[in-house]
């Protein structure tokens, strides 16, 4: 396995991030969480599925093949449970490969379509920054539709992850 990377190190972050808010959102009842708001994608879920949806995007142009999207959500939200799950497995995904790419591999260009129609050609590694980017950016909307509900939750910082869990993750790396 290479060395853990600045790419790992932000996709472990993303998955950490992510369940750290999923957990603050499981605070309350599902139908808080699907109840329609003025944001961007609707709903809380909504919010957390737009994350998802992107990622599932992005997983088949790395893959090489197609996807059902046509849009950057979907028509019909899925239930909140059934989004931390996937959401949760994709985070993991992205961490596995990010933990196994080559420099070299990372470095690849993956020419693909966006939804809108336009051509795209991103490294690998830009990508997977892609992806932590724009998580953080909307577990930030997240935390606005949760803040008038008062829930205790967590912080999802970098620099607490930092502090906190990423010491741990290089300590329990096998030496080469």
């Amino acid at each position: 396995m290479p060395q853990l990377s600045l790419i790992h190190r932000m996709t472990s972050y993303m998955a950490w991030a992510d369940d750290v808010m999923l957990k603050n959102a499981a605070q309350l009842p599902d139908v808080e969480l699907m109840e329609p708001r003025d944001a961007l994608f609707g709903s809380i879920v909504g919010t957390f599925d737009h994350i998802l949806v992107v990622a599932e995007i992005f997983r088949a142009h790395l893959e090489g093949r197609s996807h059902p999207h046509t849009a950057r959500f979907r028509d019909e939200e899925l239930p909140f449970a059934e989004v931390a799950k996937r959401l949760r497995a994709m985070n993991d995904h992205y961490v596995e490969l990010a933990c196994h790419w080559t420099d070299a591999e990372l470095a690849e260009v993956i020419k693909f379509e966006f939804v809108d129609g336009g051509k795209g050609a991103m490294t690998r590694e830009d990508i997977l920054l892609h992806l932590v980017n724009h998580a953080t950016y909307h577990r930030g909307f997240i935390s606005a539709l949760l803040y008038p509900h008062k829930t205790k939750g967590a912080a999802n910082d970098l620099t607490v992850f930092l502090r906190d869990v990423w010491p741990g993750m290089l300590s329990s790396q096998p030496v080469p």
